[in-house]
């Protein structure tokens, strides 16, 4: 089981509103997308699932598998099986990219006991382990030599994020604008990455602005739009094609 739900979520920041009533329910195996205009809140929404410590909870609660985790601090989130694509990843020099995965499988294989997760015994296993998965998101061999996201181009850095999904296996990933400031053939393959590392017992959050990468994923099971900090319309794989050819006015205006 995967399920995360969002009841009547209230967050501000420095004293601001800005999530104002979010309701959302997802299941195993579930694709789902956030849409929504810029500056809506949808990254604020992401943030606050992982528990960011400037996004102050004023009301409401985010439930993983029944377990309110909505004063967990981050990392136990991430331990529960919580995963956040960034928008904007961070360059860490002197952290090796392979340690790091590997520091993190880890982590999470003592709290996240299932069987879809593998033991490696040694070190050149889980390196056999991360080359399969570099293959699946078209990644070269030579990443797993470099530090964590230094030097990586646009396309790389949201690849590796899919990469991390990949590898660590979490219950729910939510993915921040993984399609923002790449080419087509980018948003393509990161989509295929994001679809063939997808899984029936796990859940996948899209956020995005545009539904252009929404239409090269596989699997796409519910659209959201999002605005005025919450969802204001659910609807099935062909509302982020309406999206695309009217906007959002006719929504946020209704």
């Amino acid at each position: 089981m995967a399920v995360l739900e969002i009841v009547d979520l209230h967050v501000q920041r420095e004293g601001k509103p800005i999530l104002k009533g979010v309701n959302l329910k997802t299941g195993s195996g579930e694709v789902h997308a956030i849409m929504g205009p810029n500056g809506s809140g949808k990254s604020t929404l992401a943030y606050t699932l992982l528990g960011h410590p400037k996004y102050e909870v004023t009301q409401g609660k985010i439930l993983l598998d029944g377990e309110d985790i909505t004063e967990a601090p981050t990392d136990e989130r991430a331990k529960k099986g919580l995963f956040l694509g960034f928008q904007y990843p961070t360059e860490v020099s002197g952290v090796g990219y392979s340690h790091f995965l590997r520091t993190s499988y880890n982590a999470l294989s003592k709290s996240l006991q299932s069987s879809n997760r593998e033991v490696f015994i040694t070190v050149r296993e889980f390196q056999n382990y991360l080359k399969k998965n570099l293959q699946t998101v078209g990644l070269r061999d030579d990443f797993l030599g470099r530090y964590l996201n230094e030097g990586f181009s646009g396309g790389e850095k949201k690849r590796s994020e899919v990469l991390q999904m990949a590898v660590l296996k979490p219950k729910v990933s939510i993915l921040d604008e993984p399609d923002s400031g790449l080419d087509i053939d980018a948003v393509q393959a990161v989509a295929k990455a994001i679809s063939d590392v997808s899984t029936p017992d796990a859940t996948v959050i899209v956020i995005t602005h545009y539904a252009r990468i929404l239409k090269f994923l596989k699997k796409l099971d519910y659209v959201h739009v999002f605005a005025q900090g919450k969802i204001l319309k659910s609807g099935n794989a062909q509302l982020a094609d309406e999206l695309e050819q009217k906007g959002y006015d006719w929504i946020v205006k209704a």
